[in-house]
């Protein structure tokens, strides 16, 4: 018969067994767990590191020479060569050098427009005292747009920003001509259009060898070409007369104002080709040619073409 001692020791090693949680760590003696030397062979000896050579304070961390062989072999063929100068060792200066970026504005959202605002800031400054032209007469520039100069620098620049410096740029313009200086001069044409529009010339209408004037007119589709020559008044317009290609009154006074405005409506003949637009557009092109070519043949009545334009039936002469 089972005494209850033995009975109850199975049960607890049964339910370890089953149970990993409960499981005991059995620590074997090294004895049992050694193995001899012989069986697996000599093993190879370990070493602790060598200890580290401080060489100075900017070098604190130099390791030795003998763990630098690709170094020394380096340093051996440079001192056996004649073209080694000699100076202090590079490392040296590594505790002195900090990066420092080429630009004070590096680090803003617009360097390179920061920049040029200094730049011209800083001209402005320096030759301050210079004498300058009456205001409204410093020579007429036209500089870049906001979309060009944002193209050209890549940066977000606002239209605030860039006022600011075409400001700057506008002040350095007005300096007179003759004390330019050429700093200034090099600034300025940075930012300048390739193509100045106030520098196209129109290029002037003559009157030929058979005293004919020819000139080009348009309004907004419509285009027309006049000619006009000393005679008694006649006007053709793509071959039919005035009143046959123009109905309305309004358009037939439109197209011979220039004429009617100068009292020539007795001295000219005129042949126009008109297309294009309506019959209102054709007539102000007409209209428009008609007095260029008129001012081929007497340029003082161009005040009198002005002050024609007064009335409230002529048309618009601004552009002549």
């Amino acid at each position: 018969m089972e005494s209850p001692l033995l009975r109850t020791g199975f049960r607890r090693a049964t339910a370890t067994c089953h149970n990993p949680a409960k499981r005991r760590l059995f620590h074997r003696s090294p004895r049992c767990c050694a193995t001899p030397v012989e069986a697996t062979g000599p093993r190879d000896e370990i070493h602790a590191a060598p200890p580290i050579r401080f060489s100075g304070d900017n070098d604190q961390f130099a390791p030795r020479a003998e763990f630098l062989p690709e170094r020394n072999a380096r340093r051996s063929r440079n001192s056996s060569g004649s073209s080694r100068r000699d100076g202090p060792d590079d490392r040296s200066l590594l505790g002195r050098v900090r990066m420092v970026p080429a630009s004070p504005s590096y680090f803003t959202a617009t360097p390179r427009y920061i920049d040029n605002l200094l730049h011209l800031s800083a001209l402005l400054r320096k030759h301050l005292t210079l004498p300058l032209l009456p205001v409204g007469e410093a020579p007429r520039v036209a500089w870049k747009t906001i979309d060009q100069y944002k193209t050209e620098l890549a940066e977000p620049v606002r239209s605030k920003g860039y006022n600011a410096l075409v400001q700057l740029l506008k002040r350095l313009n007005y300096i007179h001509p003759s004390l330019m200086p050429a700093e200034v001069t090099e600034a300025l044409e940075r930012y300048k259009r390739d193509v100045q529009p106030h520098l196209n010339v129109p290029k002037p209408i003559l009157v030929n060898e058979w005293g004919v004037a020819r000139a080009v007119g348009r309004r907004k589709a419509s285009s027309a070409q006049v000619s006009l020559v000393e005679g008694e008044g006649e006007c053709l317009i793509n071959g039919r007369t005035l009143s046959e290609y123009f109905g309305r009154q309004h358009d037939r006074e439109s197209a011979v104002w220039a004429l009617k405005a100068t009292q020539r409506l007795d001295k000219y003949n005129v042949w126009a080709v008109a297309q294009g637009g309506g019959t209102t557009g054709q007539a102000e092109a007409i209209t428009l040619g008609l007095a260029k070519a008129l001012l081929a043949h007497e340029p003082a009545l161009k005040p009198a073409l002005r002050r024609g334009e007064s009335s409230s039936r002529a048309p618009s002469l601004m552009t002549v």
